[in-house]
């Protein structure tokens, strides 16, 4: 492939996990990407972590990312760097072999391109000790997926000159990361030392025999680390300390810094002016929101990611995926159901926060997600699921008519009624009625074709299905046909 004339180009050296993420990163943000590493399975490892970037980054964009730039492979560092606007270091952490490649780089880059460093302890002055231009080099710390996580820890010393940092801080920007600018040096940066301290209390248990490694990481995934994912460490503490703010809260957990909670215990005293120092640095941050405001956007962004690792079957999702199974009622086979002459609840649920639309509404999306999810639920009814599935067999949905007939908000429960119009040969012609109470709030009618899928052709289903579906369109064929059924958009 040919490189594209306009990209703008990255240089990217070691290209184990870390540079094959950045490669990515750059890759699927349209610049060109240049890689060196002397490993003769580098092509292999980078275009494998290339094809996890290709599959995970695009989703988290609702626009359409830059056209992919071009990735070639170079044998050494000198032609590696050649015309490379930005050049990212990402070899092992041994600071005599970084200030050995700094200075192969800087004899062929250019003077003015950007050497990022990805290292995750050492300070820029260190970096900067044997170079010929030690301006040029900067810490720019990742986080594993570099491709998916935004935070990039942008750490210059005293000799790097303003502009630079700004001009690194733009392209950092323009890549879809957040350059954290680290106004002052310090070993291993801002976050790791957070994760330093929480590893070196995590050993401690697993020594001291109060915890086991999975415990640990069940402490921090079910609780903490939902809240730290999205407001952090100081706003959750606002929250915590109520209507009165960071100050209350400080005094009134201040004194657990002296009880042996931890087993790091050098911690500095709460004096009257770190007290206002931390409190109006949090007053800065988010003294812009009421605390029933703040507790609103943390349940918001609560539901969102507990929703999404539900889907994933993951962490805390998957804690709420088995108390749905405890607590639903809903009939599980045909012998579940008492009267099969009526259309059959296979869907009864509250509208989650993350269902509404900026009119305050359920997004028309989630419409079919609920008939959807409906469908899915009398599929297995009827026997067509995970198991018959996994032989070969299922239904695929040709056509969806979907009535919007009233609104719904978050928090109402509705429940889907399914009647069948039509259950015989490939066929299964769906219609479901969504209420909330009494009360109509849409339709959705669904035809589906039962289909091989090794074939992904039309086909008969097998009669552990055939019959179940044959079963209740006969007890339902009485039913009157429901309004709207057939109907055509603008058509009355």
């Amino acid at each position: 492939m040919a490189a594209h004339a306009q990209n703008r180009t990255a240089a990217i050296i070691g290209g184990g996990v870390i540079g094959g993420g950045w490669a990515a990163r750059f890759l699927l943000m349209g610049w060109d990407v240049r890689v060196f590493d002397p490993d003769p399975e580098a092509g292999r490892k980078v275009g494998e972590v290339l094809d996890n970037a290709r599959r995970s980054l695009p989703g988290l964009s609702d626009v359409a990312l830059p056209e992919e730039g071009t990735l070639t492979f170079h044998d050494t560092i000198s032609d590696c760097v050649a015309g490379a606007e930005w050049i990212q270091e990402s070899v092992p952490e041994r600071l005599e072999l970084k200030r050995k490649v700094y200075q192969t780089i800087q004899e062929h880059c250019a003077p003015d391109a950007i050497i990022g460093s990805s290292t995750s302890g050492f300070k820029p002055s260190e970096l900067q000790g044997c170079a010929t231009r030690p301006g040029q080099i900067v810490v720019t710390h990742p986080f594993n997926p570099v491709y998916l996580l935004p935070l990039i820890e942008l750490v210059p010393s005293d000799i790097n000159a303003p502009e630079d940092v700004e001009r690194a801080k733009g392209v950092l920007t323009a890549i879809g990361c957040y350059p954290l600018h680290v106004r002052k040096e310090i070993d291993a940066h801002i976050a790791d030392r957070f994760l330093e301290a929480v590893w070196r209390e995590a050993l401690w248990l697993i020594k001291d025999g109060i915890a086991t490694t999975e415990e640990i990481d069940n402490a921090i995934r079910y609780g903490f680390g939902l809240r730290w994912a999205q407001m952090g460490l100081f706003e959750t503490y606002r929250i915590a300390g109520g209507e009165a703010g960071m100050r209350h809260f400080i005094a009134q957990f201040g004194p657990c810094l002296s009880w042996p909670w931890t087993k790091l215990m050098d911690v500095p005293e709460l004096t009257d002016e770190l007290t206002n120092q931390i409190a109006d640095q949090s007053d800065a941050q988010s003294g812009m929101h009421t605390i029933r405001e703040l507790e609103r956007i943390r349940d918001n962004n609560l539901v969102t990611m507990m929703r999404g690792l539900k889907a994933q079957k993951w962490g805390a999702g998957a804690l709420l995926n088995d108390q749905d199974r405890r607590i639903d009622q809903l009939p599980e086979t045909l012998d579940d159901v008492a009267d099969l002459s009526a259309p059959i609840v296979t869907v009864a649920r509250a509208v989650p926060l993350d269902w509404t639309d900026y009119n305050g509404h359920m997004n028309e999306a989630r419409y079919l997600q609920a008939f959807g999810d409906a469908t899915d639920k009398f599929m297995a009814m009827v026997g067509c699921d995970a198991d018959y599935i996994a032989t070969g067999g299922s239904y695929f949905t040709a056509e969806t008519h979907i009535r919007h007939i009233d609104e719904v908000h978050a928090g109402a429960r509705i429940r889907v009624e399914t009647q069948v119009l039509l259950g015989a040969g490939k066929k299964m012609h769906l219609f479901h009625r969504m209420f909330e109470g009494d009360r109509l709030l849409a339709t959705g009618e669904h035809m589906l074709i039962h289909v091989s899928l090794e074939t992904r052709k039309a086909s008969e289903p097998g009669p552990t299905v055939a019959a179940p579906l044959s079963r209740v369109a006969e007890a339902q064929a009485a039913l009157p046909r429901p309004e709207g059924a057939g109907a055509a958009v603008g058509v009355r």
